[in-house]
């Protein structure tokens, strides 16, 4: 009888110690459940306060329009990416390296192709073969449709930016614009349209997916290059800018 109740005591004694455990654990758990909870949403805060280029709040993907064309430009399929970049280059090589013209490399294609074509299909009578199964290639309406639409808005929105410009609205946005094209026609002096069109493409299959892999460390240079600017296009404004004469109209919407 006394081994059983000494047994009886120490069952006892291993379940409250065991409950007592549990129970530390359970607690334990909730509150690194809670810190974790907090340490994410105190991670959402920090990244939501981070300076981002140009402002941007969506994701580089979103930003470049997402779909097909930005998982090209952002290397999303290696296969892919890197034909069309070959691609490009082999056609930058033709043109400008090897002096080929656009008309002739487009009539040599052609006729490659169809007397390919026209021999494969005459042997296959000759070999007891079936005929090559050449697809019927046809532009589909609605695909032209907007593609039309969308050069149509950028074109209008072009002309109606260029419009604010003359009309004097914006002097920041007249002083980038004036910059660009300045910068445009220096590059266009040193090199012919087809080399600054490659170029170009050369920046956007690069420079997008370098800034999505290194995108806090650009974020805070960018920061710090804003703030030096405005610094300095304060100051430009001061002792330049704010001494230009005022036009009439200016100087009657503010009465």
């Amino acid at each position: 009888m006394a081994e059983q109740h000494r047994e009886e005591s120490g069952a006892s004694v291993l379940d409250k110690i065991s409950d007592k455990l549990h129970g530390r654990g359970g607690g334990s758990s909730s509150s690194s459940s809670d810190s974790d909870d907090e340490r994410s949403s105190a991670t959402a805060a920090v990244k939501a306060k981070i300076y981002r280029l140009f402002g941007r709040e969506k994701p580089v993907h979103s930003v470049l329009g997402g779909g097909k064309p930005a998982d090209l430009f952002l290397w999303r399929n290696k296969r892919i990416s890197g034909g069309v970049l070959a691609g490009a280059t082999v056609i930058w090589l033709l043109f400008e390296v090897m002096d080929y013209h656009l008309l002739t490399l487009l009539c040599h294609c052609l006729i490659l192709t169809l007397a390919i074509l026209f021999l494969w299909s005459n042997a296959t009578t000759f070999i007891n073969k079936s005929p090559p199964n050449i697809p019927e290639v046809k532009i589909p309406e609605d695909l032209a449709v907007n593609v039309a639409r969308s050069l149509r808005y950028e074109i209008n929105r072009g002309f109606a930016t260029l419009r604010e410009i003359g009309q004097g609205h914006d002097l920041k946005k007249f002083l980038i614009v004036i910059a660009g094209l300045w910068i445009l026609s220096v590059l266009g002096s040193c090199c012919n349209f087809l080399t600054l069109s490659y170029i170009v493409f050369m920046v956007l299959y690069t420079v997008p997916v370098l800034y999505e892999k290194h995108e806090d460390k650009v974020d805070a240079f960018g920061e710090k290059a804003m703030v030096e600017l405005k610094k300095y296009y304060a100051i430009f404004d001061e002792k330049c800018l704010s001494k230009i004469p005022k036009g009439p109209l200016k100087d009657k919407k503010q009465h």
